[in-house]
């Protein structure tokens, strides 16, 4: 893959493609920007062009590009969080060691550390060690969604990339391009230009669209209609968060069009069972309670407003 391939993000594409080929790289970078807009492919592929060993980077036919494309590169190495919630000094601390040790096939060495917001206090406070006294050889760099979490002592020591969102036009291009529908623009708002939500959208635009019309029924139909219909929110535990999220991206573009209270009082109710949820209260009884209360405060016979 190289960046002809991907999308959005023009003017860090050059910046990228002009340092790697002019050798004219920093010593450590943080990509920072919102979940799925390709801060990850940006950076790999960003490294298979330091670590190429031709003129015309990446070539693709050199050792170094062929070994990076066979995810065998001694030269370059990932860190991600291995149980999904943190990384650990531990794991810095292995990186340091493979640090001081020179480049086999390329002449640079370059780490990326995926969700880098979930390094420990103290992991970062390692990685500072490395930051500011970094081999001539070595480049890391950080990908963060949430800056927030990140050290200022370590954010200093970054060259900060600050990805955009990318285009609602460019995204439907993209999905008709991999034959997959153009999403609509209550879609796009929850996509909130990801490429990685688009693409999950797209695969399933069915049930994005059930939730769509489970909302729209709230003011039609009785309870227990609503409560029949709503089988797609009982067996997506897994995916209830994003679903959630759609349903209040609904609600709110409902609320742009007619400015009602009751819209508001719904998108309130649910954040209160995303609360829920995560305090692991009983699933089955929160979607329930939910779409109760959703009807009571939409119906027109129960409307408080």
């Amino acid at each position: 893959m190289d960046f002809k391939d991907l999308i959005g993000n023009n003017k860090i594409k050059d910046y990228l493609i002009n340092s790697a080929s002019n050798n004219q790289m920093l010593h450590s970078y943080m990509f920072s920007g919102r979940e799925g807009i390709g801060k990850k492919l940006f950076a790999k592929i960003f490294a298979k062009m330091i670590l190429c060993l031709s003129e015309d980077k990446p070539c693709n036919t050199c050792k170094s590009c062929i070994s990076f494309e066979g995810e065998n590169h001694p030269d370059f190495m990932q860190i991600n969080a291995d149980d999904g919630k943190s990384i650990k000094i531990e794991q810095i601390r292995l990186m340091q060691e493979k640090v001081v040790e020179k480049p086999i096939i390329s002449n640079k060495k370059v780490y990326i550390i995926n969700d880098a917001e979930l390094l420990t206090k103290e992991a970062q406070n390692c990685l500072l060690k490395t930051l500011e006294e970094p081999p001539e050889y070595v480049i890391i760099i950080l990908i963060v969604s949430n800056e927030s979490k990140i050290l200022n002592t370590v954010k200093s020591r970054c060259v900060k990339i600050e990805f955009e969102k990318i285009p609602d036009e460019e995204i439907n291009n993209y999905l008709e391009k991999q034959g997959i529908s153009k999403l609509s623009n209550v879609m796009l708002k929850q996509c909130d230009g990801s490429l990685k939500m688009a693409l999950n959208i797209g695969e399933k635009t069915e049930e994005y669209n059930t939730l769509e019309k489970i909302i729209n029924n709230m003011e039609k139909e009785n309870i227990a209609a609503i409560w029949n219909n709503a089988e797609i929110l009982y067996k997506s535990q897994d995916e209830i968060f994003d679903y959630l999220d759609y349903i209040n991206v609904i609600l709110y573009n409902k609320l742009l069009k007619i400015n009602k209270i009751s819209y508001v009082n719904c998108i309130e109710k649910v954040e209160k069972i995303k609360k829920n949820l995560l305090a692991n209260a009983n699933y089955n009884m929160c979607i329930d309670n939910l779409l109760l209360e959703l009807w009571e405060e939409l119906n027109e016979k129960h409307n408080r407003s």
